[in-house]
């Protein structure tokens, strides 16, 4: 059964968690349907950006807690996580080496947040609602929430969302860099669209670059930090991607911040 879908276009994966019956709730097939959209959308060099989404305007609400009730389906299960297998909710271990976009409308709780946090941008519908609503049900977060959320927006506040669980709406959520555009109720695909057209018209080597960097000195000094960048920059130089924007700053294009 098909519960993820992926459209393709232009460069650009718009996947889209396919159970709107029970709010985007994601069960093992799922789960495994979305890595599996992902690593193909790494793996194609013709898409640049994917923009993740729920059907009928719910992102997801986490995951399906028919299937967490049921205890044998957590049986087996390693208690360190093995980075070389998927987690619960999918993706969530990948570290990928292009950009991807969640256009949230309606709810992304528990692990649909998880997945949220995931991604590298954030849309949000002024009426959508995030929340760690799983604390009601001492369902764990085990999906990256507790170290993506405090990387994201400070220890005090996650750890306020952590712990109350309660409802956090789009202006909150904005104020405290949750998300990264606020957008009209009906209008997150779209946004997230134009924007995931905006990165791709951008040279790919130097923003997959700045972006690798960016991950993977977060959690080192900074010295390791500026090495990393180096390095990963260099290489692009190397490739001439860098030589060539600058000859088109040479001629005339794109000066006074034009894009």
């Amino acid at each position: 059964m098909v519960k993820v879908r992926i459209e393709n276009d232009n460069g650009i994966s718009v996947i889209t968690i396919e159970r709107p019956q029970v709010r985007n709730a994601v069960d093992r097939e799922t789960a495994e349907q979305l890595a599996n959209a992902f690593r193909t959308f790494e793996r194609d060099p013709g898409l640049d950006v994917a923009v993740l989404l729920g059907a009928g305007n719910t992102f997801c609400s986490g995951a399906d807690l028919a299937v967490v009730a049921n205890e044998s389906s957590i049986e087996g299960h390693r208690l360190d996580p093995d980075f070389h297998r998927d987690g619960p909710m999918g993706p969530t271990r990948m570290l990928l080496s292009k950009p991807v976009i969640a256009a949230i409308s309606g709810y992304a709780v528990a692990g649909g947040l998880e997945l949220a946090l995931w991604c590298d941008l954030r849309i949000m519908e002024e009426d959508a609602i995030l929340g760690v609503f799983s604390r009601r049900f001492g369902v764990p977060l085990i999906d990256g929430g507790t170290q993506r959320l405090p990387r994201i927006i400070g220890l005090g506040r996650a750890l306020d969302l952590i712990l109350t669980g309660r409802p956090v709406r789009a202006e909150e959520a904005y104020a405290m860099g949750l998300v990264n555009r606020v957008v009209g109720h009906g209008h997150a695909l779209d946004t997230a669209i134009d924007l995931a057209n905006q990165l791709k018209s951008f040279p790919q080597a130097g923003l997959r670059s700045d972006r690798a960097a960016v991950y993977a000195g977060i959690e080192t000094s900074l010295e390791d930090g500026m090495i990393q960048e180096f390095s990963r920059g260099m290489q692009v130089l190397r490739e001439g991607e860098s030589q060539e924007g600058a000859q088109q700053f040479v001629n005339g294009i794109g000066r006074h911040g034009k894009f």
